[in-house]
């Protein structure tokens, strides 16, 4: 209990904490905007702003624990799921574009 008590009395955020706090909050927050469009729709729902925090998150994340912390465990658990949202983030706004372009030609 010391132990964590000392730690926390030394905690300082540095820049690079900051981001990666930051990366984590946008990361994290995409899941309620997911629930919140999910309980609207009555169905489930992956709204552009989920894409869009997930990709802003891991870039962020991916910064911090490759510059800020050195860490080969944050880059690889945060590798794959950044190429995985930049990839949903296209095909997702490649549908709205289709949808849009389908409509206007009806």
């Amino acid at each position: 209990m010391h132990d964590i008590l000392q730690a926390l009395s030394d905690f300082q955020i540095t820049p690079w904490k900051a981001v990666g706090f930051l990366g984590m909050v946008l990361f994290t927050s995409r899941w309620f905007v997911q629930v919140y469009a999910t309980r609207k729709h009555k169905r489930v729902v992956m709204p552009l702003t989920f894409w869009v925090l997930s990709v802003c998150g891991s870039v962020l994340l991916l910064a911090y624990f490759t510059v800020g912390k050195n860490d080969s465990v944050g880059i690889l658990s945060n590798l794959f799921p950044a190429f995985v949202s930049v990839y949903n983030l296209v095909m997702h706004v490649k549908h709205q574009k289709n949808n849009t372009t389908d409509g206007a030609a009806a």
